[in-house]
Order: C-alpha cells, then structure tokens, then sequence
C-alpha cells in the first residue's frame, strides 16, 4: 500500500500560528513583567503574518488535506481574515486596560493566539472530530482567559459557569455526533451529507433527526442562542472587559463557521427539519433578547442581551437553506463582530484603573466631554439599532431580505422587524444619555494615541461598509458560491 504525505500546504496559516504560538509563549518566560509589551507586539506581527499568508494564498477552489479531515475554500478563508481582524484590534484594545489592572501578562496573548488557532480548525474542519478539536481548544483558551483575573470573585465565577455549562454543551454535541457516526459509519461531513440524503426516506430518517437536533444544541450554546443563553449576561459581565471583547467578537464568526459545516456541509437534506428548529431559536432568540435588554442598566449585560438578540438574525439566512440566505448570514456575522468589538472598544477607552466604565450613567454628557468619541458610540450605536445607511441596516436587511425571497416566512420577517424596533430603545436611551444628560464626571477622556486609532478606524470602518456595503457583500456571496 503506497503511502501518500498530507498536503499539507493547505494548512500553512495554521501551522504557522501553532509554531508562532510556542515562539511566544517561550520568548515570554525571559520577559520581564515590565517588558511584556514584546509579547504583546510579536502577538499582533504574529496576526500580520496570518492575514499576509492567508491572503496571498487566498483559494477559490476548495481543497482537502490529511485523509479529508481538513478543508481549505474562500469560504473558511474569508471567516479566518474577519478572525485575524477582530482579534488584532482585541489586543490593541487590550493592552491599557491589562495593565492599568496588573493583569498585563504573556498568558492573555498566548491563550488568545491558541484561540484563534482553534477557530481557525473549527473553520476549516470537514470532519466531526477536527470539528470537535477546534471547538474545544477555542473553549479551554476561553474558560483560561475568563479566570484570569484571579482577585475577582465575579471572574471565577463566570469561569467556573462557563465551564460546567461547556461541557454540558460539549456532551450534547458529541452525543448527536456519536447517534450520527452509529447510523452512517463516517465522521466526514461529505460522507455523512450522502447517506443522510439516502436515508431521507428511509427507516432511519428519525436517528439522524435525533442526532441533529443535539448537534443543534451544542451549536446554540456556543453562539448564545434562547433557551442556551443563561451563560452570556453573566459571562459578559463578570469577565475583565479585555476577555469580554475577545468573547463577543471572532468566537461568533466560528461558531457561524461551525453552524455551515454542520448543518449546510454535512445535513442539508435535512433542511426540513432543522429550519424547524432554528426559526424557533432565532424567534426565541430575538424576543429574549431585545425585550430583556431593555431593562439592563449596565452596558456589558445589555450589549449581551443585544449579542442574543443578533444571533437570532443572524440564524434568519441560514434557515433559509438557501446559497445567497448563508452569504446574508455570512456578511450579518462578519458585521456583528464588527460592531461588537466597537461598542466593548468604548468601554475599555472610557474605563480606567479602578473603574469600569460599564453603567448606563457612565455615559451621560460624554458629548461634553469628548465629542469625537460620542460621535463615535453614536455610530456603533445606531449599526446595531439597524439604522441606515449605517453597517447594521444593510446587515439585517440582507438577512430579511433572504427571508422574505424564501416564501411562506413573510411572517417571521415581520415578527423580526417588530423586535428589531423594540430593541432601538435601548440603543436611542444611550444616545440621549450622551447628548442630552449632564455628565456626572466632567474629567476629560485620556487614552493612548493608539487605542484612539483603533476605536476611531473601528467605528469609521462601519460608517465606511455602511455606505458602501456592496464589495462586502460581493466577497461574501463569492465565498459561499465558489
């Protein structure tokens, strides 16, 4: 039997980023506590090369390496540039408020370089079990980096939550695993694609519906969908703003990525039934979150109220079960994660040592204060609300869009219409604090000339894909078509 090396090329960005990981975590334990801001540069030069490796490489061909374990397409190309992205501008967001905490250590960035790493597998797997190790090195990175803040008693608990309620999640998602792998004998997703498509009408249509509808579960969780939502208000809250904006922002585009392999790759014959489900989540999802929201006085449990609320539309295209309905849901993410990273930006620029600056009141007379960044929170604030011509309004539209072409779901985009209305109050009632209250500190906003930049180019950048949302759009129906 000849024997024939993996193409491994395919991989290159991955491996790079695990033999660049290693690199820093060694370099980091002859840094000097004062000197960690070498780990935290080689982090974001570390993301450079990715970006660089992964654009230069950039595939239109879908490709498959180490025995079909692993697949290469402009799809997981695309969602792993929108990580690099998200994750560099975490770091920049990161770097003050860390060490304003004495929290600034080489462990943050190495745990969030293995975390990308396993994004970047979830992404790209073509198979239940490198499915499985993306999505659990990206969880053990997360629960890490949670508990990081060891003096905090909210910290541990939110880690401590995160953690048994991941598991449970883990369990459920191997359980359908296992139902799916006893019915088809395959833990490839083409394969399985192929005897579920076979065994439609057969006897055994119920097993693979079972093991879907767990599947379903584990994906729910990871993207904080109604009922499996109870861990993101209190994960968002009780974690240091730093892991929440690392949280909320690319961890969304993998389990997006996690949500097309499972389902699209592997059980689109199915689309009957898991539609089904996913109009209730997203439902469920939306009506929780938007209405829930509006009674959070404190912006980090509000903004998770408001993240539950967005992966319900973000779940719109999707169960359309349609090409240009997942390149909606693709664009919808890619948006999100956008506007994410901004709205937790403004907090970590407004926050300092000993004080978060995460309540409502927090933000009252800003426009006194600092006009450019209102100006700036103004923007992140009225994407998210869906408010033309802004980022977020072409990101729900093209999603209510997909809904409405689909036929017979006329009602549910109105249903999400309705919410979507219902959640602007909570983003407006921001705004007017800002413009129209007096501030309750008068202290003038004080910030590194590069957390200014990066926050300035965040919330820029969604006015800038607001106005023109077409080339992004184009690249992301290019992505799913190819």
């Amino acid at each position: 039997m000849k024997y024939e090396l993996p193409n491994i090329a395919l991989a290159t960005p991955e491996i790079t980023l695990l033999c660049l990981a290693c690199l820093i975590l060694v370099v980091d334990l002859f840094v000097k506590q004062e000197n960690r801001v070498v780990t935290y540069t080689l982090s974001l030069l570390s993301l450079a090369v990715l970006f660089v490796l992964t654009l230069t490489s950039f595939t239109q061909k879908t490709g498959f390496a180490f025995n079909n374990t692993f697949v290469r397409d402009a799809m997981g190309d695309v969602l792993k540039l929108g990580v690099y992205l998200a994750i560099f501008m975490v770091f920049i967001y990161s770097k003050d408020y860390l060490r304003q905490r004495d929290i600034f250590k080489g462990e943050f960035y190495v745990l969030g370089l293995f975390g990308v790493l396993g994004m970047m597998v979830l992404i790209s797997a073509h198979n239940f079990l490198t499915l499985y190790m993306g999505l659990e090195l990206l969880s053990l990175s997360l629960y890490a980096m949670v508990a990081m803040q060891r003096d905090s008693v909210n910290a541990s608990e939110s880690a401590m939550k995160y953690f048994i309620l991941g598991a449970i999640a883990s369990g459920m998602l191997l359980y359908g695993m296992s139902m799916i792998y006893g019915v088809t004998g395959s833990l490839d997703l083409a394969q399985i694609s192929t005897k579920a498509a076979a065994a439609a009408a057969a006897s055994n249509k119920m097993i693979f519906v079972f093991g879907m509808v767990f599947l379903i579960v584990g994906v729910a969780f990871k993207l904080g969908a109604v009922p499996f939502h109870m861990w993101v208000p209190d994960v968002y809250h009780g974690a240091p703003t730093s892991v929440t904006v690392y949280i909320a922002s690319a961890p969304k585009i993998a389990a997006f990525a996690m949500l097309m392999r499972l389902l699209v790759d592997g059980l689109i014959s199915l689309q009957g039934q898991w539609q089904s489900i996913l109009i209730i989540l997203a439902i469920s999802s939306m009506a929780v979150g938007n209405i829930i929201a509006i009674a959070q006085m404190n912006l980090k449990r509000m903004l998770a109220y408001s993240a539950i609320s967005h992966i319900g539309f973000l779940m719109l295209g999707v169960l359309t079960g349609k090409e240009s309905g997942f390149a909606a849901s693709m664009f919808y993410a890619l948006a999100y994660a956008l506007m994410s990273l901004g709205g937790f930006g403004m907090i970590i620029l407004l926050s300092r040592r000993g004080f978060e600056a995460d309540n409502l009141n927090d933000y009252k007379g800003l426009n006194e204060r600092s006009p450019w960044f209102a100006l700036m929170m103004l923007i992140l604030m009225f994407s998210m609300a869906g408010v033309p011509p802004f980022l977020g309004f072409w990101a729900k539209l093209s999603v209510l869009k997909e809904v409405v072409s689909s036929g017979g779901l006329i009602w549910l985009a109105i249903l999400s219409v309705v919410f979507s209305i219902i959640g602007a109050f909570y983003y407006l009632r921001i705004i007017k604090l800002m413009y129209f209250d007096q501030p309750e500190n008068t202290q003038p906003v004080e910030a590194d000339l590069d957390m200014r930049l990066a926050i300035s180019t965040n919330s820029l950048a969604v006015l800038g894909l607001g106005l023109f949302p077409g080339a992004l759009m184009a690249l992301c129906l290019a992505a799913i078509t190819a």
